[in-house]
C-alpha cells in the first residue's frame, strides 16, 4: 500500500474519532504540534525513528509529553507509533486537514504575485476566490518578481496563470508568428 493511501487511512480513523467526541479542530491542532516537533526537533525525530527505543517506550514517551491531551488522541498516536507509521505523522497530518477542509466547504489555495500584497490586497483576494469557487479559500501567498505582475493561482492540481510574464510571452508568439 502507498505511503499516502496509509496516511489517509489513519487520518480517517482519527477524524472519525473526532467527530464522534466532537473534537475534529482541537485534534487538528494537536496533530499539527505533533507533526512538527518531529519534523524540527531531532531529538524527538531520533526517538521515534530509532529502531533501537522499543515501541513501547516510544508510546509511554508519547503519552507522557501528551498529559494535557484527550485520551483517546494519545491512545491514537501510541497506535501509530506501535504499527511503525510514525514517519507517516506530516503525511497524515495533511490528508486530516484536507477532511477538515471538506467538512467545512474550504478550499486551499497558492497565490503568487510579483510583489509582496498588504493585508487589504490579501483580503480581496481571498474574497474573490471564494466567491468564483462558492467555497471559503484559504490562500497562501508568495512572491515571484519574475511573474512581472498580475497572480498565478494554483488550486489543487489546477493553475491559473494571469501573469504578465504569460500574457507577453503570448503577445510574442503572437507577433512572431506568420499569418
Amino acid at each position: 500500500m502507498r505511503p499516502v493511501t496509509i496516511a489517509r487511512n489513519y487520518a480517517e480513523a482519527l477524524f472519525g474519532l473526532g467527530e464522534q467526541t466532537g473534537q475534529t479542530e482541537q485534534y487538528a491542532r494537536l496533530l499539527d504540534a505533533v507533526a512538527t516537533a518531529v519534523e524540527t526537533s531531532p531529538e524527538v525525530q531520533a526517538t521515534l525513528m530509532s529502531p533501537q527505543v522499543p515501541k513501547a517506550e516510544k508510546a509511554r514517551l508519547l503519552a507522557a509529553a501528551l498529559r494535557e491531551a484527550p485520551r483517546p488522541f494519545v491512545l491514537f498516536l501510541q497506535a501509530v507509533v506501535k504499527r511503525g507509521r510514525q514517519g507517516l505523522l506530516s503525511e497524515i497530518e495533511r490528508e486530516y486537514e484536507a477532511l477538515l477542509d471538506i467538512k467545512h466547504n474550504r478550499l486551499r489555495a497558492g497565490v503568487t504575485l510579483a510583489r509582496p500584497a498588504d493585508e487589504a490586497l490579501r483580503e480581496q483576494i481571498r474574497e474573490g476566490l471564494s466567491r468564483q469557487l462558492g467555497k471559503d479559500v484559504v490562500a497562501g501567498f508568495s512572491v515571484d518578481s519574475e511573474i512581472l505582475g498580475g497572480a498565478i493561482v494554483r488550486i489543487g492540481t489546477r493553475h491559473y496563470d494571469g501573469s504578465l510574464r504569460r500574457k507577453l510571452t503570448k503577445l510574442r508568439r503572437q507577433l512572431l508568428s506568420p499569418s
